[in-house]
Order: C-alpha cells, then structure tokens, then sequence
C-alpha cells in the first residue's frame, strides 16, 4: 500500500469539500433557518427525513432540535425524524410499498402549517418525493437538501437548500453543515437563560 497516494486521496478529497462549502447557498440557509423559528414560535412540528447517510443526517438534524437547541427553554422544539422508527418503516415497507415510508407516517401526524423536510443527495428517491408531495397537499411547508442537480426534490418543494456537486459523500458532508448552520442561527435568535 502506498501512502502517498492515501494522503492524496485525502487532500483531493478534503479539497472537493472546502470548495463546495464555499459555494453553498447562504441565503437559503438563513430562509431555512427561518422557517424552522417561525415554526418553533407558532408551535408547529418539524419532520425530517431521508434514506441512508442523509437518514442520518435527518436523525443528527432531529437530535440537534430536540436536545441542542431546547435546552433550557421552557417552550421547546417540536421534531421528528421520520426514519428512526425502525418497526414503523419495516412494517410499511414490508406491507404497503419502501417508496410508501414517510408518507404514511405524515398521515398520522403532519398538520397544515407544519415543516416537511426531505433529504435526499441525488433528489430523486421516491419516498422523500412523494412525502414531500403529501405535505404540500395538505398545507405544510416542505423544504428540499439536496446535491447533484437536485432532482424531483428540486422541482416540489417551497425552499430548496441544494449543494450543486456530483458526488455523494462531499454532498452528504455539506447537508450536515448546511443543518448545523441553521442550528447556530436558532440559538443566537433564542432567550437561553444565561449559563
């Protein structure tokens, strides 16, 4: 094994990373951050999801609102992530269709209003489209992070966060970034009582 050439896979990819981070959608990150604190002033809850990597950047994103950005509030964020409830997401994809996951989940809880969040790095992944379809239909504000060319996602949602790169992994790096972002900007707008 040579090591160079590991060191330069390293540096070539933390270059992807450092130039694509430096492209990202600031704007649309602050309107995200946005809507999360309105959503948090008027009591709605926030719904997050995806598959694989970006399921756990959902997961990380959900734990981020409930503990992070909560503590020492009285009135506290509302978040779900749709893709933690291992027994729900087995049941419906044994029985009802995977592309079905999250939609039949938002059945049983979203209200118009609500925030709808879909994370998918190619944008195209069935059950994040048609989640975030469901969510439109019934007056919830979706959002869209996404990366290559932003796919189905890109075309549905209110707010799109894109990361314009084809590649999975850098992609998938910048929606966490993208998410802690919008967690630092929450917590500055916050009344946290003093430490």
């Amino acid at each position: 094994m040579n090591m160079n050439n590991n060191i330069d896979e390293i540096n070539q990819y933390l270059s992807s990373v450092t130039a694509a981070a430096g492209n990202l959608p600031k704007e649309k990150i602050a309107e995200l951050a946005a809507m999360i604190l309105k959503a948090y002033e008027e009591e709605k809850t926030i719904f997050v999801f995806g598959n694989g990597g970006s399921g756990a950047n959902a997961s990380h994103f959900a734990g981020d609102l409930i503990k992070g950005a909560s503590y020492g509030l009285e009135k506290r964020f509302k978040a779900v992530c749709l893709n933690d409830n291992l027994s729900a997401l087995m049941a419906v994809a044994n029985d009802i269709s995977y592309e079905e996951i999250f939609v039949e989940q938002l059945k049983n809880f979203v209200k118009e209003g609500d925030v709808v969040i879909g994370i998918s790095g190619s944008g195209n992944s069935m059950n994040v489209v048609k989640a975030l379809e469901y969510g439109l239909s019934v007056g919830a504000q979706t959002v869209a992070i996404c990366g290559f060319n932003g796919g189905k996602i890109k075309e549905i949602a209110d707010l799109v966060v894109h990361v314009a790169i084809d590649d999975m992994e850098v992609s998938e790096d910048l929606h966490l970034v993208i998410l802690h972002c919008v967690k630092r900007v929450i917590m500055q707008a916050l009344p946290y009582p003093p430490s």
